[in-house]
């Protein structure tokens, strides 16, 4: 996978699971399909060595970034629900929104609707 080894993506994974509190199982997940996916794992390699986003993999036209904020705003959703696993975690955020990338290039149409269906607490009618 060009400059980046097996060894370099499982570190980086792991170092930003710890920091996130995320289970084993997961990581070893993420570090697999990151692996597998070349143009994901560009993406991932490029947060991590840059803190910032490429956003040059799309998916139906949505990057990382269209991620993370659909996640901020499912969040918020979730904070309605009194769910606050992603509180002031943003290494979660980060890994959960390359997890979701890889499941949304193999069900592309869910993820999609998903990502357009879902919102936080900011919409017209709520209160």
């Amino acid at each position: 996978m060009g400059r980046y080894s097996r060894e370099m993506m499982d570190g980086w994974v792991r170092a930003l699971g710890a920091q996130a509190g995320e289970e084993e199982g997961f990581l070893e997940t993420l570090t697999e399909g990151l692996w597998d996916d070349p143009e994901a794992a560009e993406e991932f390699a490029y947060y991590m060595e840059n803190g910032n986003f490429l956003c040059k993999m799309k998916v139906e036209g949505y990057t990382a970034v269209d991620i993370l904020v659909w996640q901020i705003d499912h969040f918020k959703a979730q904070m309605d629900r009194g769910k606050y696993d992603m509180a002031n975690n943003g290494g979660k955020m980060v890994l959960r929104a390359f997890d979701t990338l890889l499941k949304m290039k193999r069900q592309p149409e869910k993820y999609k609707g998903l990502m357009q269906s879902e919102t936080g607490t900011d919409y017209p009618g709520k209160f």
